[in-house]
């Protein structure tokens, strides 16, 4: 089970990040879609997934939760934007990740057998930061995340 990770497309979604989604199982968006047009879109590739970010204040976005847990290939994610306000301890065989934006950074760390992953943004380029999003494949271990950058840094 391949799993695309986005945030952060602040209304935009590039083809490239298209491209790099196709064929993935299913899309955990971390908030920050900026635009309703971004879900349909995504949703044409694979079942999406989607929190709600701090850009998203308009009405079309008070269906979004602010945060969801995905089951999917016998792990389980915890998702939200932004990982300074997680309310909850994911350890102890809750959550295998948590998978956040809002930082517009790309990373990966383990805390306590919890996978946390941030996929970076894939919307407009902010500052010096790469514009990224990540595949996570469920089916093979370690369990983790493949970044993929959109475009190359100028």
């Amino acid at each position: 089970m391949l799993v695309g990770l986005i945030s952060d497309t602040h209304g935009l979604l590039r083809p490239e990040a298209e491209l790099a989604l196709q064929g993935v199982d299913l899309i955990i968006h971390a908030g920050d879609v900026g635009d309703p047009e971004i879900l349909p879109m995504l949703k044409r590739i694979a079942p999406v997934f989607a929190v709600r970010g701090n850009v998203d204040t308009a009405s079309w976005a008070r269906e979004l939760p602010t945060t969801t847990v995905v089951e999917a290939n016998g792990a389980s994610l915890y998702v939200l934007h932004n990982l300074r306000e997680l309310d909850l301890r994911p350890d102890g065989g809750r959550f295998d990740f948590v998978v956040s934006g809002h930082t517009h950074q790309p990373e990966q760390s383990e805390r306590n057998g919890v996978v946390y992953i941030n996929p970076g943004s894939a919307g407009p380029r902010r500052f010096s930061l790469p514009t990224t999003l990540a595949l996570l494949d469920l089916g093979r271990l370690p369990r983790k995340a493949k970044f993929i950058e959109l475009l190359r840094r100028v």
